[in-house]
């Protein structure tokens, strides 16, 4: 899946045959566009880099003919997923490589003592509106020791672990230090 031109991100803009034209550093503002040399404003935002590259050596052909131009992404969004809940570091992480939900629970800080490895969720999004949540259960892929059903991550994933049963009631049960004994010296 190609990387898609969001805002924030910045790229250059090079002519080699005409660099005046050249830009350095253009950035996609909020709403999408770009602002280029002798045209005005361009929306690029959703465009992969090759649909970037036709949409403004079309756009020059205008003030250019045939013309000729290399984009590079300078500054872009880095591929994420998020893990959240019971880990034992929840945050932000970039996907680097082929990731899988066990793989991201561990470059997470790994389960903690009150997780629910059944009820994993993996939340993805859809479109603008949407995301769908799907029920993983990790405790029996790893029991079973079959990781076929390991789901790859996409970027922008959210991972959630819920707490385990004992873990919302351990604050009520008594505990061992309670009590009328005290240790004899």
């Amino acid at each position: 899946m190609r990387y898609r031109i969001a805002a924030s991100d910045s790229f250059d803009l090079t002519f080699p045959l005409t660099p005046e034209y050249n830009q350095l550093g253009v950035s996609v503002q909020p709403d999408g566009f770009v602002t280029l040399y002798g045209i005005g404003d361009v929306k690029v935002q959703g465009q992969t880099v090759p649909e970037l590259t036709e949409t403004v050596k079309q756009t020059y052909e205008k003030l250019l003919h045939d013309p000729i131009i290399t984009i590079v992404l300078k500054d872009f969004n880095k591929p994420y997923f998020i893990a959240d809940g019971q880990v034992g570091h929840p945050g932000k992480y970039d996907l680097r490589a082929d990731t899988t939900l066990t793989e991201a629970i561990a470059i997470a800080g790994g389960f903690t003592e009150d997780s629910k490895h059944s009820q994993v969720v993996l939340y993805r999004r859809v479109n603008d509106q949407w995301a769908s949540a799907e029920l993983i259960d990790v405790k029996k892929m790893e029991s079973d020791r079959n990781l076929r059903e390991d789901p790859y991550l996409h970027p922008g994933d959210m991972l959630f672990v819920p707490k385990n049963r004992i873990s919302k009631i351990k604050p009520f049960l008594p505990s061992s230090g309670v009590g009328g004994y005290v240790p004899i010296k």
